[in-house]
């Protein structure tokens, strides 16, 4: 597993706009790296072409690791092991995830669990780096149909060294709860990229309210 995504203190992982212009998105994505700490970024393009996520994946992809952040490919475990991803982040209807997990070798492979605590310890067996809990606030960038409380980061965290990942409606003013629950990284779009200031900024938000967080 890269070291940008072992546990520690909790950290920002920051997941790609549901549609970006490759031609302008990585300087974008650059100047939004370089405002603060991210610990990987993940490329989900969910209406996009297989050729339209490739010509992604080489846009985006040193501009991350360059910069030490974990890049990450949602969906397709195959295709991450092709490009020279660092790992791949399948939901539960992504394929096989046994054979993913022998595909990504010593790659990063997470597991969207929703609020299963089943799902999470099947995950956990399986060899995932890490598990993802969510929707824990109201999204517009999915439908999410798994709603999950806090308590069960707290379970995790107890429990199991695997990280653990907070996903879903995540912002700099409700994700307190969340830090102090344990999870070690927050997953967020919408904070950061539609930020009325900017995603610099919304990133910079986003890791004050995480330091707040974890000091108080």
């Amino acid at each position: 597993m890269p070291d940008q995504i072992d546990p520690g203190a909790c950290r920002l992982y920051l997941i790609t706009p549901p549609r970006i212009d490759p031609g302008t998105f990585p300087d974008v994505l650059a100047r939004t790296l370089d405002a603060g700490d991210v610990a990987c970024l993940q490329l989900r393009l969910k209406d996009a072409s297989r050729d339209e996520v490739k010509r992604a994946i080489d846009a985006l992809r040193p501009v991350a690791q360059s910069r030490n952040v974990a890049f990450l490919l949602n969906d397709d475990a195959e295709l991450a092991a092709q490009t020279g991803c660092d790992g791949a982040h399948l939901g539960q209807e992504d394929g096989d995830h046994e054979k993913a997990r022998a595909l990504l070798k010593d790659a990063t492979l997470g597991i969207t669990c929703h609020a299963s605590r089943h799902l999470a310890m099947q995950a956990g067996e399986m060899g995932a780096d890490y598990v993802a809990f969510g929707a824990f606030f109201p999204t517009t960038t999915k439908d999410a149909q798994h709603r999950a409380e806090p308590e069960i980061l707290e379970w995790w965290t107890s429990l199991f060294e695997i990280p653990s990942v907070a996903i879903g409606g995540i912002t700099a003013e409700n994700c307190a709860p969340l830090v102090r629950a344990g999870a070690d990284f927050l997953a967020v779009v919408g904070a950061v990229w539609n930020h009325p200031d900017g995603p610099e900024a919304g990133l910079r938000a986003m890791n004050a309210a995480i330091a707040n967080a974890s000091a108080g």
